[in-house]
């Protein structure tokens, strides 16, 4: 999918010293992570699962039980009151969430119009609902990167994740495996690589009988094409340019193409059972959180937001 400036307004030219700003997490995941906090607090009715059994997340001491083993006993807990304490953990079934953020080298574009880069949005939008999601008794993971976990330092443990990972930082897909039958995936992406692939992995992902949400980040300006004179394109995957010599009649083509690329992957999520919505960067990164937060508490039978 190709970017574009109007020539004569070189602040629309994304050109590769924006670009690469823009993708140096670096400087700006504190920033993000505090955006994401901020966001996290205002999603509620997401409802976990949240008892003892087998499992490696601490969840609450109780009162030893008579007739249960003395292993059981934490000694330094039951110390301080001088009563004998048990120290249980969260039951943990096969169940959990999986994120995948896009960080592809498209995901960097940012428009005049946008309250941010495509790519800042999908990181603030990831973090939010893997804290939501932790908060609510669910296990969060990115694919390709770490395992489900469900630590209050959940964003922190992502994003340190994110920033050190060298190999599927440009990877414009989610890993083509299997999730697990009781999984659930959570797709954050601009969608702009070919219909047919992302179909096939979508397709693939869902195949055991897992869930799936995609969240699909667009900035304005690719959503409405407001051009028109000569034009130049730049394709920020591929370093392509193209020079148009009627924007506004290209536009016309543009927009019909780009809604039958969404109507194509619109289809391929209804034929795995998976919701796909539609979040700008000119609109706030709460609403496409609480929108996906509500989604996963539909499918736990909870309140739907």
């Amino acid at each position: 999918m190709l970017r574009t400036r109007v020539l004569g307004q070189s602040e629309r030219q994304p050109g590769q010293p924006v670009l690469k700003a823009s993708l140096d997490l670096a400087a700006r995941l504190p920033r993000l992570v505090l955006e994401a906090r901020r966001v996290s607090a205002s999603v509620h009715g997401i409802h976990g699962r949240r008892r003892s059994g087998p499992g490696e997340t601490f969840w609450q001491y109780r009162p030893l039980v008579t007739g249960e083993s003395a292993s059981r006993i934490d000694w330094r807990r039951s110390a301080r009151d001088g009563h004998l304490f048990v120290r249980e953990r969260e039951w943990e079934a096969s169940h959990a969430i999986w994120l995948w953020i896009d960080r592809s080298a498209s995901m960097g574009f940012s428009s005049s119009l946008a309250q941010s880069s495509k790519v800042d949005r999908a990181l603030i939008a990831g973090f939010a609902l893997a804290e939501a999601l932790v908060e609510g008794g669910e296990r969060v993971g990115h694919l390709g990167l770490t395992r489900p976990m469900a630590s209050r330092r959940i964003v922190e443990m992502l994003a340190q994740a994110i920033l050190a990972d060298r190999r599927n930082g440009e990877a414009d897909l989610p890993p083509d495996e299997p999730l697990p039958r009781l999984a659930d995936a959570i797709l954050i992406t601009d969608g702009l690589t070919p219909a047919a692939g992302l179909a096939k992995r979508i397709a693939t992902l869902a195949s055991s009988g897992a869930r799936g949400h995609i969240l699909l980040i667009a900035d304005p300006i690719e959503e409405t094409f407001p051009f028109s004179g000569q034009a130049e394109l730049f394709d920020l995957e591929d370093g392509l340019t193209l020079r148009v010599g009627d924007a506004g009649k290209w536009g016309e083509d543009y927009r019909e193409r780009l809604q039958a690329h969404r109507d194509a992957i619109r289809e391929a999520c209804r034929h795995a059972g998976w919701t796909l919505t539609l979040h700008r960067t000119d609109r706030p990164a709460s609403e496409g959180v609480l929108r996906i937060a509500s989604l996963i508490a539909a499918s736990r039978g909870g309140p739907a937001g």
